[in-house]
């Protein structure tokens, strides 16, 4: 608990402006994070919805790399996601973003409500996964893969389902490998797993390495699932400005009114399109400007304070403060700790001075202390955290400060100071994916590894390029 509350911000109001807090990288990679989580795994109950998540465990879904979070069960199983020439329905139009003029809700059930009229807040969207529906950023994220899917069938007339399918998938799979991982693992940790990425060639010239994670058989390893790839919490800033209309909006918020807050699983207002821009830099627009890229909060040991006090709607005391969540499962899958697995990986753990707990702005006011000084029972002298700090806390705490240019109407961008993951984190989240992608015999990494996307823009294909030529379409 004492860890939890360190861990936790005071309660922020949502801030769109130049903040300290802020990385150099873009917003949209916190919740392509999520969306990547999405497609890996498989609960009925959502990660941000269980009321008794520590113990709720079990992966309903083979984890690969192959959208089926946004495919279901496919065009013949689930017909009804799709028209007869297989373009993803959409759902009614949306409006207020000037980079987004094609916008449109995803497709939602219609629920009477006491009255007879619809109940928009039960509105629930028709997709391959009810948890991409859970806040509205990650809604309309799943909308632009559903608009990608249908670039993809308009730029391939002729071509089966299952063919475009696939190239879906391998362009999916090659942003996740050569764009998501290098934004968020250090460049000297990434390549340890995949020097090809610096080195300028290609995975058959300069194939992964794989030292840790190299096990037969296709699975995600605890230290992963619940630990490493919890990281992306520590991004989510208190809240965003979704567009030119809207006032800002907090990601979540108890007792607040459901259209001042993110929350999802609802049909939000017709004038919440997203303005992609505000979220990638998808076009140079000014730093600090009304209009900015609103950039994630740095990867440290600190969660902004929403995050600590959700809404029952998602979970109820005490499972509301999602560093105590983290921690408590941890804990209860016996997850060993971060020195403990720093030492197994043949790393020199950090030492409890240097495993700092809180923002690292390196402003005034926002000084960290030692983990070792943390919950300290009374009558005790030592905290039970000296040399014993819980794995997720460590990577969030090991990670590693880079250079980062960010593109605005500055000729040469703005270079941030950003933290990314570091040898444990960064290791553990680099081999989990690429040995899921080699392990898979349908990914592009087993079937054609020397593949590079057909829909690359300028020579470059990444989150940027996607979501541009979705908002295309």
């Amino acid at each position: 608990t004492a860890l939890a509350a360190a861990m936790t911000a005071v309660t922020e109001a949502p801030n769109f402006g130049v903040d300290a807090e802020e990385s150099g990288i873009p917003s949209a990679y916190t919740y392509f994070g999520q969306f990547i989580d999405h497609d890996l795994t498989f609960d009925p109950a959502s990660s941000l919805q269980r009321q008794n998540d520590p113990d709720a465990l079990v992966n309903f879904r083979t984890p690969r790399f192959d959208l089926d979070n946004v495919y279901g069960r496919g065009f013949d199983d689930q017909p009804y996601l799709y028209d007869k020439d297989m373009h993803f329905l959409r759902g009614r139009k949306l409006t207020g973003a000037r980079s987004n003029l094609n916008a449109t809700d995803l497709v939602r059930s219609v629920v009477a409500g006491a009255d007879g009229a619809p109940d928009k807040e039960q509105a629930r969207a028709i997709i391959g996964d009810p948890r991409n529906d859970e806040n509205v950023i990650v809604s309309q994220l799943q909308g632009l893969f559903h608009r990608f899917h249908n670039a993809v069938v308009d730029d391939n007339q002729g071509m089966g389902f299952e063919a475009i399918q696939r190239l879906v998938r391998w362009h999916y799979q090659w942003v996740v490998l050569n764009d998501f991982l290098p934004t968020i693992i250090d460049a000297d940790t990434l390549d340890k797993v995949l020097p090809h990425l610096r080195k300028g060639t290609n995975v058959v010239a300069d194939p992964p390495r794989l030292r840790l994670f190299n096990h037969p058989a296709s699975f995600m390893p605890l230290e992963f699932s619940a630990a490493a790839y919890r990281f992306g919490h520590s991004m989510v800033r208190p809240g965003y400005k979704i567009n030119d209309i809207v006032p800002p909006l907090q990601v979540f918020g108890r007792n607040l009114p459901l259209d001042a807050t993110l929350t999802g699983f609802r049909e939000f207002p017709a004038n919440w399109a997203l303005d992609w821009g505000r979220f990638i830099d998808i076009e140079p627009r000014s730093p600090d400007g009304p209009d900015r890229t609103q950039l994630a909060y740095r990867i440290d040991t600190s969660l902004a304070g929403p995050l600590g006090n959700l809404p029952d709607s998602i979970a109820r005391p005490p499972f509301n403060i999602l560093a105590r969540r983290n921690l408590l499962r941890g804990w209860r899958l016996r997850l060993p700790s971060g020195q403990a697995v720093a030492r197994a990986m043949g790393l020199e753990p950090l030492t409890d001075d240097k495993i700092l707990i809180g923002k690292f702005t390196g402003q005034p006011g926002d000084e960290p202390v030692a983990i070792d000084t943390i919950g300290i029972p009374a009558g005790a002298t030592e905290s039970p955290f000296k040399d014993n700090c819980p794995l997720w806390t460590y990577i969030l705490a090991e990670t590693v400060e880079s250079d980062v240019t960010v593109k605005t109407t500055a000729p040469d961008g703005t270079t941030v100071k950003t933290r990314k993951l570091g040898p444990v984190g960064g290791t553990i989240v680099a081999e989990t994916f690429v040995r899921l992608l080699t392990k898979d015999s349908s990914s592009y990494l087993s079937q054609f590894p020397l593949w590079k996307p057909s829909m690359a823009v300028d020579g470059k294909f990444g989150l940027r390029e996607l979501i541009k030529i979705a908002l295309a379409h």
